[in-house]
């Protein structure tokens, strides 16, 4: 192959892409935004940038994430690389191959007012518009993946605030896993984990209800998961 033959192959664009699951104690969250420029303007589609051949996809990923939600205990959260999505004809500027990456925050009062100032939207789970490009599909993936990591490791805890109550964690798992865990048998897993830590406080809920607040014991975590521990449900 020639250098003018190989050519060729460098006209291709790369972007990323970051799927954010948010939980706002009553359903799991998306942030989706509009936009902004051709094509598909005013459509809805996951925080994306395009990334330069000198630079890195992690690197961007980063700043993706910095620059659509700028809190820190956001960008210190629970992240991971998904995969590419390169259809020949996904986007009618040319060939973009497109990195997903999925993204765990804890969803504050600021994230909600700063997603209404830059036009964005915290969509349902279960209720994503359609997106411009093939940005559905990408979403799609993200649920598998984290569903399988909510199967084997507690990253569920990385979505709740520092504490909790039992029926936010349940209302949480129910939500990621798609299916619904009787009571008592959930609790009874939960407690047998031992990464609990009742916290000998209560709080009243929207329902009048008076709950018990816990929180993740991260320390006996890392030592269970040092032994080949899984957190399985």
């Amino acid at each position: 192959m020639t250098r003018e033959d190989i050519k060729d192959y460098f006209n291709v664009a790369i972007s990323v892409s970051m799927v954010i699951f948010a939980f706002d104690g009553e359903k799991i969250r998306i942030l989706v935004q509009r936009r902004k420029e051709e094509p598909f303007t005013g459509a809805w589609q996951l925080p994306s940038r395009y990334v330069l051949p000198s630079e890195s996809l992690e690197l961007n990923a980063k700043i993706l994430l910095e620059e659509t939600i700028p809190m820190t205990e956001t960008i210190d959260s629970y992240s991971e690389q998904l995969n590419a999505f390169g259809k020949v004809y996904r986007n009618p500027l040319g060939r973009v191959v497109n990195v997903g990456f999925y993204c765990i925050v804890k969803m504050t009062d600021e994230d909600r007012r700063l997603a209404e100032r830059k036009d964005m939207m915290w969509a349902a789970y279960t209720e994503i518009p359609d997106l411009a490009f093939d940005h559905n599909e990408i979403i799609d993936y993200a649920k598998q993946r984290l569903k399988r990591r909510f199967k084997r490791r507690p990253v569920g805890f990385s979505l709740l605030p520092k504490e909790f109550t039992l029926t936010q964690l349940q209302t949480l798992y129910e939500g990621a896993l798609n299916k619904k865990f009787d009571k008592r048998n959930f609790r009874k897993k939960v407690f047998n984990s031992a990464l609990l830590i009742d916290l000998d406080k209560t709080i009243e809920t929207s329902y009048g209800k008076v709950s018990k607040l816990y929180r993740f014991d991260e320390d006996k975590y890392e030592k269970m998961s040092l032994k080949g521990y899984d957190f399985l449900f």
